[in-house]
């Protein structure tokens, strides 16, 4: 079992991974407004290719270019290299906190696909609080003609993309990181390649750093909460993940002067709530699930 310092250091290296993820999708919705989303991806990936290789050279390019199960790793990058162009589409017209609330029910979705999809039994504890998570993202939504938009639509894509991510990371848990990030970035760099024909605005080289950024910042958030998980346990630190919404907020209302609607609020604390009991019902049952990701 972690000591307690390893414990208060792994929740710590979470808080960081999750501000530096939050740092990121700020950058990201401000460059989005400029530049299109296959540039955003192209470049960011490229970025955080750089910062990989030694990494993957250190590994050996044969054991990254030739993992276990390659039809679940392809059907992995995929949906992860889809649901980061869903993010950046979505962002583009909603302020960053709906997002951020709508995106946080991957883990109800996750809940359902395994019902469905693994057969895992799912007893009444957990359908009740996805339920409770359903609610929140109907709630969050506000669902009337004049408010639910094809954006607000295209997050709730993304988080459903972002559950099925979850549910084959389940069976690729022995994969190693490296392998599984450089894979995944990878993909996102072909998705943001076939973008490209969409449309392309020269950046300029401030910009160009802060589209290299991205990548970069995304790959400290994502060693970040890698070291995290192995100083303590998930089911100690993943709570720590739903900070998210609260950087989401602070950072829409300090960059882009946007403050979600009392729906949006009311909606947040419910998926908030139905994911920290799934959490707990998960962490009496068997302690070793893995955590979110974040786009």
């Amino acid at each position: 079992m972690p000591t307690r310092n390893a414990t208060l250091a792994g929740i710590g290296m979470m808080l960081l991974g999750i501000l530096m993820f939050s740092l990121n999708d700020v950058m990201g919705k401000w460059l989005v407004a400029t530049y299109t989303v296959g540039q955003v991806l192209l470049l960011r990936s490229a970025a955080a290719l750089v910062v990989l290789a030694p990494f993957i050279v250190r590994q050996g390019l044969m054991r990254t270019l030739r993992p276990p199960r390659p039809r679940l790793q392809l059907l992995r990058v995929a949906l992860g290299a889809s649901k980061s162009a869903l993010f950046y589409a979505a962002v583009v017209y909603l302020p960053l906190a709906d997002t951020m609330t709508i995106w946080m029910a991957a883990p109800v979705w996750a809940v359902v696909f395994a019902a469905l999809l693994l057969g895992e039994k799912v007893d009444l504890p957990r359908w009740l609080a996805v339920a409770i998570g359903f609610v929140g993202v109907v709630v969050a939504l506000n669902p009337t003609g004049a408010s639910l938009s094809w954006p607000a639509l295209i997050a709730v894509l993304g988080s459903i993309l972002f559950a099925l991510l979850m549910i084959a990371g389940r069976y690729l848990r022995e994969t190693p990181d490296v392998t599984l990030v450089g894979l995944q970035t990878f993909g996102t760099l072909l998705i943001g390649l076939a973008l490209l024909p969409f449309g392309w605005v020269p950046p300029t080289p401030r910009d160009f750093v802060l589209l290299s950024l991205l990548g970069i910042v995304a790959m400290v958030a994502h060693l970040c909460v890698t070291r995290s998980l192995k100083l303590a346990e998930a089911s100690v630190v993943a709570p720590y993940q739903y900070t998210l919404i609260v950087w989401a907020l602070i950072f829409g209302w300090l960059v882009f002067d946007d403050w979600p609607t009392p729906a949006m609020l009311a909606g947040a604390a419910l998926i908030v709530a139905a994911g920290l009991a799934l959490m707990l019902l998960e962490r009496r049952a068997s302690p070793a699930r893995p955590v979110l990701d974040t786009p």
